[in-house]
């Protein structure tokens, strides 16, 4: 069984739910500690009320990260087209309880990180002389690697969680 396969199927006792278009299911900042894993239907995810990706495809997981380091969501997940999706709301009891979702969620992250690492190595490489923000990345990439480092904030940009 695939893992998609594997968590739809670990999830198919807990309450389904169906969100109408435009239904805001995560919004950034603000608490919401519950793990929704998705059927079918279509949600944006939005940075700072920017579009910056779409998804559709059944046993996507959103929630994980706001529930892994028990603080509000980074960003906005929006119901574009109806969705289904299997509702957890105790989410470290379920990852605890089933390793192979505690997996899954884990190689998603750690594919998530390996793409944001990419693309700043390849942000450094374009822009390594540059004396304005984009001199940051040495410190943005040095912090992905080291947890207690945290990027200097640069005048005129959001702060980072915890400043």
């Amino acid at each position: 069984m695939s893992p998609i396969a594997s968590l739809l199927a670990l999830t198919d006792g807990y309450p389904l739910r169906v969100y109408p278009a435009g239904h805001v299911l995560l919004e950034e900042g603000r608490r919401g500690g519950v793990l929704y894993v998705l059927e079918s239907g279509t949600v944006e995810i939005l940075k700072a009320g920017v579009a910056i990706s779409t998804v559709s495809h059944p046993g996507a997981v959103f929630g994980e990260v706001s529930s892994l380091l028990n603080q509000a969501p980074m960003a906005t997940v929006r119901v574009t087209a109806e969705c289904r999706f299997r509702v957890i709301d105790e989410p470290m009891a379920f990852l605890r309880a089933h390793p192979d979702a505690a997996m899954h969620v884990a190689m998603l992250l750690a594919r998530r990180l390996g793409t944001v690492m990419e693309y700043l190595a390849e942000l450094k490489r374009k822009h390594e002389s540059r004396q304005d923000h984009l001199a940051m990345v040495d410190e943005v990439l040095a912090s992905l690697l080291n947890l207690h480092a945290r990027p200097r904030r640069v005048e005129g940009m959001a702060p980072t969680p915890g400043d």
